[in-house]
């Protein structure tokens, strides 16, 4: 059996490391073609030691130096650097996979051109569908590429949607774990700060998404996939919070039955999906025990918790506000993690954002760089006067 050849972006993060540790347990496979990250220089040099890859690209270029000298010695691979470096690397001829693991809006870019390029796409960058959900999906379609993706609820969908075919979906079941302050009133809620949205009680990923699970901005831009990977519509999207994350999501069809994922927090379980569909193969790792658990659902506060309602209204107004959304929200985050703005301030500063930036129904890709760039620009400038 030849080996697939997988591009992993953003091999520092927390899924480009679990992906990795699933090819170290399917050697016989996989194989690591080229590894990116954006700042992570020396655990990336470790990386490019370990699996040697024909590649490495280190998207901020004046890391480029440094990551050269950590590989000086291993001339076999190839050293790049910068935003067209990740465009083009997706393209080499060998790849048979990307897995997209990049953070933010970052992302967008290379997966456009890995689905040019006919590469399979096992999406967790979930800001590309957020930000241009319907131009990814008519590019997929337009290339004959399967996207499949990697965020526990996605998969979790998809493989109960797996050999239902034509059957009509009632409903999509996207669940939440809550994050940390889900019990919090809205006066206690004003007070959090950074270090105390970064304890999240189930889940161990990047700072980014850790905050955005405390907002539930996260689970607003699940919300979004959900919309453009399996063609539902906001009003048959319904979410949960569900404290012990077992249920990973589930779906309702027309005729009342509900069809749900369920398995221990792990997240090698759905990179591994994605990496070997339409095969199981076996993992290692703890086994799910539901004697040992309690399985509760709650209805999510949209007043506490405000970007949750945000989302839905960005999904319902369409064309770029998707995008408005997510880049108000990329800066509020750092704004947050940097004590510059409040936990309730967010979603102040991404509503006026969505508010004050020019609104395309139907917009291009180079629209779509444009609106980033605007709502950033709005988006810092509310963070100030605040």
């Amino acid at each position: 059996m030849r080996k697939q050849q997988i591009a992993i972006l953003g091999s520092t993060g927390s899924i480009g490391t679990q992906a990795l540790q699933v090819i170290d347990e399917h050697k016989d496979r996989y194989e690591v073609y080229c590894l990116t990250a954006n700042n992570k220089v020396e655990l990336l040099a470790q990386q490019a030691r370990r699996y040697n890859p024909a590649a490495v690209v280190i998207a901020n270029e004046e890391k480029y130096s440094q990551l050269c000298d950590l590989l000086a010695d291993l001339p076999d691979i190839k050293v790049y650097a910068g935003a067209k470096a990740l465009d083009d690397i997706v393209e080499a001829g060998p790849i048979d996979m990307v897995l997209t693991a990049m953070v933010g809006f970052a992302g967008l870019s290379p997966t456009v051109h890995a689905i040019r390029a006919r590469k399979k796409i096992c999406l967790a960058n979930k800001e590309t569908l957020v930000v241009a959900g319907e131009l990814i999906c008519q590019l997929a379609q337009q290339y004959h590429v399967p996207i499949l993706p990697v965020d526990s609820e996605h998969s979790a969908i998809f493989q109960s949607l797996v050999g239902e075919d034509d059957n009509e979906v009632e409903k999509i079941l996207l669940t939440c774990s809550g994050g940390p302050f889900r019990l919090m009133s809205e006066e206690q809620i004003k007070t959090v700060t950074a270090a105390d949205a970064l304890r999240h009680p189930t889940w161990d990923m990047g700072a980014k998404i850790t905050i955005d699970s405390a907002t539930l901005m996260n689970k607003g831009f699940e919300v979004i996939e959900a919309k453009w990977l399996f063609g539902v519509e906001p009003d048959r999207i319904q979410v949960l919070i569900h404290p012990q994350s077992i249920v990973h999501s589930a779906v309702q069809f027309c005729d009342g039955s509900v069809k749900a994922q369920l398995g221990v927090p792990d997240m090698r379980m759905p990179i591994q999906y994605a990496f070997s569909f339409p095969e199981r193969l076996s993992l290692s790792g703890r086994r799910l025990d539901l004697f040992a658990h309690p399985l509760e659902f709650f209805e999510p506060d949209t007043k506490r918790f405000r970007c949750l309602a945000l989302a839905f209204e960005a999904l319902r107004q369409g064309g770029n506000m998707p995008c408005i959304l997510n880049a108000a929200n990329e800066v509020v985050n750092e704004a947050f993690r940097q004590n510059r703005c409040t936990f309730t301030q967010m979603a102040d500063v991404v509503e006026q954002t969505m508010l004050r930036t020019a609104f395309d129904k139907s917009p291009s890709l180079d629209t779509y760089f444009k609106t980033d760039e605007e709502a950033r620009r709005i988006a810092k400038q509310l963070i100030i006067d605040n």
